[in-house]
């Protein structure tokens, strides 16, 4: 009874997480033959693999949402009110293939991506013209992503890395390849790196709306409410200070450092379960 319970939400987690071609991705990043761009030994494959990606997928997005140009590009460009689970699958699909698949395909992934953002760019509501294939635009996007699967790797993931300098180092190769400059290869440069962003972030009306959009109105059948409910509490409950005001999402030390730290590890637990 236990297994098939298993079975069945572990089977509806990844169409939702990785899409309903699933199976045939899997088989495509995994089984393909020919060299990777990181060993099997490499930080990111481990980093990647965990379940706290959950966390650091959900908080990354509301890290990203503070630039003004970055979600002016997402606000206008984006299909995730109707579509956001098409918007995750894509995604995963992308960390999945540059991570674990073939170096070819993983190059030929940011092709294809470097080819859709030359087709988005417009003017933001402030009147700042924006293209996403601005560097300096998809190096705040790098950073934001870094710093939180990191930090959530290391609040929650099921074995912590001693050192992430070479997770850091790790996912710089793919912003080489995306044509990001100099992209941070230490923690110290990526604290550096996202410290230097933060005079141009700001809470704008779709920032917020976005935020409230992934926290509370994500839509969800009713069985998963309750544990989103705990992810989204744990996702803001890694965000610094600073990055929580703009967006007015609370910040309750107490609490955090205590039950919802608390319900983030047994969420964790409870994942790890259901995927066997």
């Amino acid at each position: 009874m236990l297994d098939a319970l298993r079975r069945q939400l572990s089977e509806r987690l990844f169409e939702k997480v990785a899409g309903p071609e699933r199976a045939k991705h899997a088989r495509r990043i995994h089984d393909s033959p020919g060299p990777r761009l990181f060993a099997a030994d490499r930080p990111i494959r481990h980093v990647h693999a965990d379940h706290a990606m959950f966390i650091g997928g959900l908080r990354a997005l509301l890290l990203q949402s503070l630039h003004p140009l970055a979600m002016a590009a997402v606000a206008q460009h984006s299909d995730y009110l109707t579509d956001p689970w098409g918007r995750l699958q894509r995604t995963s699909l992308f960390v999945g293939v540059t991570t674990y698949g073939t170096t070819q395909d993983a190059l030929k992934a940011v092709e294809r991506l470097g080819r859709v953002h030359q087709h988005i760019h417009g003017t933001a509501p402030d009147g700042r013209q924006y293209r996403a294939d601005d560097p300096h635009l998809l190096g705040w996007v790098h950073v934001a992503e870094v710093d939180s699967f990191l930090c959530c790797h290391r609040r929650y993931g099921e074995k912590p890395l001693d050192d992430y300098d070479e997770y850091v180092a790790d996912m710089a190769v793919i912003a080489d390849a995306m044509g990001i400059p100099d992209p941070p290869r230490t923690v110290a440069e990526l604290d550096a790196k996202l410290d230097s962003y933060r005079p141009e972030l700001k809470g704008t009306h779709e920032a917020r709306e976005a935020a409230r959009f992934l926290l509370l109105k994500a839509p969800l059948p009713m069985l998963v409410r309750g544990p989103y409910a705990i992810l989204s509490s744990t996702a803001v409950a890694t965000l610094p200070v600073w990055a929580r005001m703009p967006l007015r999402l609370p910040y309750l030390p107490i609490a955090e450092a205590t039950g919802v730290r608390f319900a983030g590890h047994a969420l964790m637990r409870g994942l790890r379960w259901v995927t066997g």
